[in-house]
């Protein structure tokens, strides 16, 4: 081991490093904005310099053009990225879920900062957002993230040319499945939702004097932050299972 890392091939070294360092710049938890550039930088590297003598085997030699090198770099980080891209999908299920019991909560004009899309979005899908990513760190799923990246060179030969249908196909049943589960996870609210506005609805039409905005808006927040907190661990153990399924199907487990 001592040897291998002693004489250790760079043209090898920078192809691992083009595939794992794109996928983990995508990465939930390992592409935080709060995490600084260095850091993320400096845990790329080292984990390339630990694959690299591993998965020495399964490179290609160098080529023998520069075009060559180039495509075989752009290759790496397109395979890279890919995975990248794949784990951000299955993480978006909770901005989806968050999104949807804001809007039917009345708390959609509440914004916080998201750490799933990196920028505002209402406080429930932040609140989601932030959550997720703990539990994947604290459930060590983002061991299985690095795992899906490392097992990627069993699936995507380095060197051959990149497969762009199976990626679409991949990407559009990953995002298909993110939107659905997001949607099951927010369906007590939807359900609690749905049921407040039709006997607020009932009431108004009983007694047309009421003030429906002052009585109805604070008692639906009440409800539905209740419902929240009954069902947040059944919603996160749904996400979690959601999770781990997509990461296993680009393993070898």
């Amino acid at each position: 081991m001592l040897r291998d890392i002693l004489t250790l091939n760079l043209f090898a070294f920078f192809l691992v490093f083009a595939r794992m360092g794109s996928a983990m710049m995508l990465m939930p938890a390992f592409s935080a904005a709060i995490v600084p550039v260095e850091a993320r930088l400096l845990f790329a590297l080292a984990v390339s310099f630990v694959l690299t003598p591993i998965l020495a085997v399964r490179l290609p030699t160098l080529p023998g053009t520069v075009s060559g090198l180039f495509l075989l770099l752009a290759g790496e980080i397109v395979v890279g990225s890919f995975f990248g891209l794949v784990t951000r999908v299955l993480v978006s299920a909770l901005q989806t879920a968050g999104t949807v019991i804001a809007f039917v909560s009345s708390l959609a004009s509440s914004l916080t900062q998201d750490p799933v899309v990196e920028q505002q979005s209402a406080t429930v899908a932040g609140f989601l957002g932030n959550l997720g990513v703990l539990l994947l760190i604290a459930t060590d799923m983002h061991q299985l993230m690095l795992k899906a990246a490392i097992d990627s060179y069993g699936i995507f030969e380095p060197g051959a040319a990149p497969v762009w249908g199976d990626f679409g196909q991949v990407m559009a049943r990953r995002v298909a499945e993110a939107f659905l589960i997001g949607v099951q996870i927010s369906a007590p609210l939807i359900i609690t939702g749905f049921t407040y506005y039709l006997g607020l609805g009932l009431l108004g039409r009983l007694m047309p004097n009421l003030p429906i905005f002052f009585v109805g808006v604070p008692l639906q927040l009440v409800i539905q932050v209740a419902i929240l907190v009954i069902s947040l661990s059944g919603m996160m153990m749904v996400f979690l299972k959601h999770f781990e399924t997509g990461l296993l199907h680009l393993t070898d487990t």
